[in-house]
């Protein structure tokens, strides 16, 4: 019998077992490492993101034909990849590179390649898990949350209608989370009075410590805040990001809606000049405080004043329009008082100021909450009547889902250019 005929294996059938191995193999998405959170922010909000896996490095992926990935990034990326001057920063100190688990190839979110997980590690236990030790049952696993958010050391939690112990959710919320001291139910925006004006959330305190002031960090950004007194979506981290990639050194931008800092502040961070209004007195300090805190307190120029009362007075080459009205079919105002210096007016009745402090050839940030049966047409209808009414062009440069805002309405923004007299 020749040498090796029955106990060398043969390769045809190896390379058959690799092929079959990685086609049951599954998907991640590689990004650069800096780019780790924005990206999972968008591919959440894609829908697409497997919260049942690790993020892992890319050593333990490959390519469809079989070639494993390097945890560099080389000069062979993808062609729909846009460089920056951060890309040639990781370049020079690779390996800076991320596999993040997806259940289906991204269409909106920019990533490296999608490549196959050959050694995928999946998430230790979950709330699920830790609830089933506490004796909950398949029918009460139902009510749990699916979903949860950690700013800094606060969890923010909305309790499901016919959860059976929100006190046990809690407790176990703390356990997942070790940073955390705290847990609240989220029960929205109020509506009515002061508090509606002002978009306060409401909260109450489910386990954990009563002082629920934090700092949340966002891509090297600082955010001081109490959750149970100021708004924080999580699900606007990318945008947050985005915003602070797009800006110019020196760059004059007005956000007029600038909160606690949710755009000011990563934008000032890049060099831009921010004149930002806010007429929540408690955001407002927090926006000055986050200024202090950032570095940045001579990048930010923050009044306490409706954004309507400083616009004529400035000239910019970008607005970011950050508040995005009701979200209703129709348009119409909620309850409560429509006067000047309020936020019962709709997101789109604030363009004609934005128009009046940007520059021609500016560009307006336009956030809109939007049904999902007039996606896209409404919110565009609505800048070209301002355009219209300016007499200026208009030139749609991007449309963006940021996320869901609530059944049947979606949270996006348009950045638009206004050009010269039309």
């Amino acid at each position: 019998m020749p040498e090796g005929s029955e106990s060398d294996p043969d390769p045809n059938a190896t390379t058959a077992m690799d092929s079959l191995e990685r086609a049951d193999a599954p998907l991640a998405a590689v990004v650069e490492k800096a780019r780790t959170e924005t990206a999972i922010e968008s591919l959440r909000a894609e829908g697409v993101y497997d919260d049942s896996r690790r993020v892992q490095g890319v050593s333990g992926v490959v390519r469809d034909h079989g070639e494993r990935v390097d945890d560099t990034v080389g000069d062979d990326r993808a062609a729909s990849e846009a460089t920056s001057p951060e890309d040639d920063v990781t370049r020079e100190n690779g390996p800076e590179r991320i596999a993040l688990p997806i259940t289906e190839p991204p269409t909106e979110t920019r990533v490296l390649e999608v490549v196959r997980q050959l050694e995928p590690e999946l998430r230790s236990r979950d709330l699920e898990d830790l609830l089933a030790e506490r004796g909950w049952g398949d029918d009460e696993l139902e009510s749990a949350p699916g979903s949860w958010a950690v700013i800094g050391s606060v969890v923010l939690v909305t309790v499901p209608e016919g959860c059976p112990d929100e006190a046990d959710v809690a407790e176990v919320l703390l356990e997942l989370h070790g940073e955390a001291d705290s847990v609240l139910a989220d029960e929205g925006i109020a509506n009515d009075g002061a508090a509606g004006t002002y978009r306060e959330p409401r909260t109450r305190l489910l386990a954990g410590e009563a002082d629920t002031e934090t700092v949340h960090t966002e891509h090297g950004t600082r955010y001081g805040l109490d959750p149970a007194k100021v708004m924080f979506s999580p699900g606007n981290q990318a945008e947050r990001a985005r915003m602070g990639e797009l800006v110019d050194p020196d760059e004059p931008v007005f956000d007029m809606f600038a909160g606690i800092g949710y755009f000011a502040l990563p934008m000032a961070r890049s060099g831009a000049r921010v004149t930002a209004t806010e007429v929540n007195p408690t955001a407002f300090r927090y926006l000055l405080e986050n200024a202090v805190l950032n570095d940045v307190a001579d990048r930010v120029d923050a009044y306490m004043t409706d954004c309507r009362d400083v616009a004529g007075e400035l000239e910019v080459d970008r607005v970011v329009m950050g508040y995005y009205g009701s979200g209703s079919a129709d348009g119409t105002k909620g309850d409560g008082d429509d006067g000047h210096n309020t936020r019962a007016d709709e997101a789109h009745e604030f363009l004609p100021s934005a128009l009046e402090a940007l520059v021609p050839g500016g560009i307006v940030h336009y956030h809109e909450a939007v049904p999902e049966s007039r996606l896209w047409e409404r919110p565009i209808e609505r800048l070209e009547a301002a355009a219209q009414q300016a007499e200026r062009e208009l030139e749609v440069l991007e449309k963006r889902r940021i996320k869901s805002h609530s059944a049947g309405v979606a949270h996006v923004v348009i950045d638009a250019r206004f050009g010269d007299e039309a």
